[in-house]
C-alpha cells in the first residue's frame, strides 16, 4: 500500500502555527534563547530552545506537547478532505510515538502521577500509579482520538521520532492499519537533562549569544543546543485518503534503520551505521541515490557527528554528493531529542511544498571536513521531489526516512 501524509501538527521553539513555522524556517530565524524553566546559575550552559505553550492541562511537557501537536494534526487532516468520521470504509487507526526517556525515580513517579499528570476533575479516571509518562501519553492519545489498534512506543533516543514514523509507514504499507497517528515528543529541558548533557561536555556554552550557539558544520561549533517540542503526523493509506478527497502533503516511500553499537555517545568514525540506514531507506523506496533532491541532515552541531555524517553522505552519493542541498533544522530550533526526527520531517515537508529548502544558519566558517552544500544562511528556491531525513542517535541507533513531495 502507498502511504500519504494528510495531517501535520507541531509544537516547536519557533511556534506551532504551520505557515508561521515555515516562514520562520525559510527566513533563518533562531528559536534559541536564555533558559527560563528553572534556575541555571550553577550550570555552564544556560540556553535552550523552549516552547511557549499553555501547560495548564498536563504539567509533564512531553505529554502536553504530544496532545497539542496531535490535535492540530487530526484537525488538519479533517480539513484537507471529507472528515474522517464521515468515511464509510472501516478505519483501523493506530498510534506510533517516539518519546523521551523517563528521568524519575520510583518516588517521583508515584508522587507525580498522583499530583501532576491528571487534572483534579478527572480523578475518577486516574490511571494506575505505576504508569510512566510514556504510558500515560499513549493512553491519552489513544482515548482522545479513537485509535483502536495496538500502539507502539519508540525510545530509540534521537532516532525515536523517525522510527515512530517509519513503523507507522510499515504498518500501513503491510495492510495492518488504514490510518496512523505518528510522531515524536520530548523535553529534556529540566535540571537532570541539562546537567547530564553538561557533564558529557555535549552542550554549547555560547550563553551570551544563544541565537548563534547552534552551528552545524561550522568550524567554531562547541556542542549542540537542547530544544523541546513535538511533531505529529496523520498517515493514511493512499486509496482511503483519495476516497475522502484528502489532498496529501507528501508521501512516505522509504524507511531504513541500523544499529552499529559502536559507542554509547559517539557515531562510528566511518559512518557505517548512518550509511547503512540511508542505503536501506533508499532501497525501501525503490529509487536510486541520484533521485534524492534534498537531505535534511541530523546536523547536531557536535564535533563528532557533523564530519561523520558528511562522510556517510559522500559515500552514499559518490562524486555527485556536492550537488545535493543539505540543511540542518537544528541550527534554528536546537536538538529536540526524541521529537527531532518528526519535527524535522514537518520542516522538510512544509518547505518543499512551496519549492524551497530552508537554510543552515550560523555556518560562518565551514569545517574543512564538512565540505558539502549545507545551504548556509539563506533559504533557496529548489524543486524537491524525493527527499531524505536523517536521525542518528546515541548508542548507534540510526533511522532514515525518504519522502516524495506532493505539492509545489
Amino acid at each position: 500500500n502507498r502511504v500519504v501524509i494528510t495531517g501535520i501538527g507541531a509544537v516547536t521553539p519557533l511556534g506551532s502555527d504551520l505557515p508561521a513555522l515555515r516562514d520562520s524556517l525559510l527566513s533563518g530565524r533562531s528559536g534559541i534563547g536564555p533558559l527560563t524553566l528553572f534556575p541555571t546559575e550553577n550550570l555552564p550552559t544556560r540556553i535552550a530552545g523552549e516552547c511557549r505553550v499553555d501547560m495548564t492541562e498536563y504539567k509533564d511537557r512531553k505529554i502536553s506537547f504530544a496532545l497539542l501537536a496531535a490535535q492540530s494534526a487530526m484537525e488538519n487532516a479533517n480539513r484537507r478532505g471529507r472528515p474522517l468520521e464521515e468515511t464509510h470504509h472501516p478505519l483501523r487507526r493506530g498510534l506510533s510515538v517516539g518519546i523521551g526517556l523517563e528521568l524519575f525515580d520510583m518516588y517521583d513517579m508515584i508522587r507525580l502521577s498522583r499530583n501532576s499528570y491528571i487534572k483534579p476533575e478527572e480523578d475518577a479516571k486516574r490511571p494506575d500509579f505505576l504508569q510512566t509518562p510514556s504510558d500515560l501519553c499513549v493512553s491519552l492519545l489513544k482515548s482522545r482520538f479513537g485509535l483502536n489498534c495496538a500502539p507502539g512506543i519508540h525510545i530509540s533516543a534521537c532516532a525515536a521520532g523517525n522510527d515512530a514514523l517509519g513503523h507507522a509507514f510499515l504498518r500501513i504499507r503491510r495492510g495492518e492499519a488504514t490510518l496512523m497517528l505518528a510522531g515524536g515528543t520530548d523535553s529534556m529541558i529540566n535540571p537532570l537533562g541539562v546537567a547530564g548533557f553538561c557533564r558529557l561536555n555535549a552542550l554549547s556554552r555560547r550563553n551570551e549569544a544563544p541565537e548563534k550557539a547552534s552551528r552545524p558544520f561550522d568550524r567554531d561549533r562547541d556542542g549542540f543546543v537542547l530544544g523541546e517540542g513535538a511533531g505529529m503526523l496523520v498517515l493514511e493509506e493512499y486509496h482511503h485518503a483519495a476516497r475522502r478527497g484528502a489532498k496529501p502533503f507528501a508521501e512516505i516511500v522509504g524507511y531504513g534503520n541500523s544499529f552499529d553499537a559502536f559507542s554509547v555517545s559517539d557515531p562510528h568514525p566511518e559512518g557505517r551505521g548512518a550509511f547503512q540506514a540511508m542505503t536501506r531507506a533508499i532501497k525501501s523506496a525503490g529509487i536510486t541515490p541520484e533521485q534524492i533532491s534534498y537531505v535534511n541532515a541530523h546536523g547536531t552541531s557536535t564535533l563528532k557527528n557533523d564530519p561523520v555524517e558528511t562522510l556517510a553522505i559522500k559515500r552514499l552519493f559518490g562524486p555527485t554528493a556536492s550537488r545535493v542541498p543539505i540543511s540542518s533544522t537544528k541550527s534554528m530550533i536546537g536538538h529536540l531529542i526524541s521529537a527531532a526526527g518528526a519535527v524535522e520531517a514537518v520542516a522538510s515537508i512544509l518547505c518543499s511544498n512551496v519549492g524551497k529548502v530552508h537554510p543552515t544558519i550560523n555556518l560562518d566558517n565551514p569545517d574543512p571536513k564538512c565540505d558539502l552544500d549545507y545551504v548556509p544562511h539563506t533559504s533557496r528556491d529548489h524543486r524537491v521531489e524525493f527527499f531524505m531525513s536523517n536521525a542518528f542517535a546515541f548508542g548507534g541507533q540510526n533511522s532514515v526516512l525518504v519522502f516524495r513531495n506532493m505539492e509545489g
